[in-house]
């Protein structure tokens, strides 16, 4: 059988028992053209939290009674396609499922050979988040050494590996954002951020201030609202922001956190853009590379939080929104193949 999750309702907040649900269905086989993948670890990222809306994005919001969309990893166990071998490492859109099919509509891509890192590690720096990391920092924002880096959810996935990359290539100053002491600690001690933040505390466009006396000049925004305003206030001359992710609004209800510093970017000649990674996938070899030359010689460090059960997916998404996870967030499907 094929255990999947399906939306039932679309939720107004966290994700409860209300709105997803776990059946059961045949195990599928793949036809002419396509290829059986058994599903090793799924990504838990804080879009598909945005999917579960009706609401229009970038992709359509998943409909009610289809299989919660997610991408993942597996390996392939039967194939009738020349592009997939029996034993390949692949990585796609799997969804929140036992068993996902491959094809020239849903495909899958191998991980690349010769990496030398674990699954779980490649699914995350050298995954989604790395790449929305890398590009989004460097193309994007257009990053130049000597600039003053502020990143917020920098504890995250995406937000760790933006600041050691900017420390890498020749910032001045990196500065996090994120919830809490321990977060804060955790950004500075183990990913090497000259300062973080608490924006739980009051005061945080003063204390940004106070931390880039000379103004930001690049801004990664993974948050949204009141952060996003308090880095706009702290903008240094000609600054860029680069809107990554906007957590802060997935799970309220109505418009909440408004933006009243835009301004800001008139004044000092700022810029703000908005990017999807799915435009630099093509391009995922060369952020992989640099990646994975970073993991082996030790500059660029990682977390990743495991959890353990198809069945327990939308927990491991409300953990992204309470706070409760530690670096990129996976659940593991099945051991044998994630693990292995």
């Amino acid at each position: 059988m094929n255990r999947q999750l399906v939306l039932r309702e679309r939720p107004s907040t966290m994700v409860d028992e209300s709105t997803v649900e776990l059946i059961e269905v045949p195990e599928p086989t793949c036809g002419p053209g396509q290829a059986l993948v058994k599903v090793g670890m799924l990504s838990i990222d804080p879009t598909i939290r945005t999917w579960m809306d009706d609401a229009p994005g970038y992709l359509p919001p998943i409909e009610l009674g289809a299989v919660i969309r997610s991408s993942g990893a597996g390996v392939v166990v039967a194939s009738r396609s020349d592009r997939y071998q029996i034993g390949d490492v692949v990585y796609g859109m799997t969804n929140w499922q036992d068993w996902a099919i491959a094809d020239e509509v849903n495909r899958f891509s191998a991980l690349p050979a010769g990496l030398g890192v674990d699954l779980p590690t490649a699914m995350n720096v050298l995954g989604v988040t790395g790449i929305t990391a890398y590009f989004g920092l460097l193309e994007v924002g257009e990053f130049r050494t000597g600039d003053t880096v502020v990143v917020s959810g920098a504890a995250g996935a995406t937000g760790s590996v933006v600041g050691q990359l900017a420390r890498a290539r020749g910032a001045a100053r990196v500065i996090g954002i994120a919830g809490g002491p321990e977060k804060c600690a955790e950004v500075v001690e183990l990913y090497g951020f000259d300062d973080c933040l608490d924006y739980r505390e009051p005061g945080l466009s003063r204390r940004l201030r106070t931390a880039c006396p000379a103004g930001v000049d690049l801004y990664f925004d993974n948050v949204g609202g009141e952060v996003l305003d308090a880095a706009l206030a702290a903008l240094a001359m000609r600054g860029r922001i680069v809107l990554c992710g906007a957590i802060s609004q997935y799970n309220v209800s109505g418009r909440q956190g408004g933006v009243a510093n835009t301004p800001a970017l008139i004044s000092r000649r700022g810029s703000m853009r908005g990017f999807i990674v799915l435009d630099y996938l093509n391009r995922a070899a060369e952020a992989q590379s640099v990646l994975a030359s970073m993991v082996h010689d030790g500059s660029l460090r990682h977390r990743e939080h495991l959890v353990a059960g198809l069945e327990h997916a939308p927990d491991a998404l409300n953990l992204l929104f309470s706070g409760g996870n530690h670096g990129k967030t996976l659940v593991v499907v099945d051991e044998s193949v994630a693990l292995g």
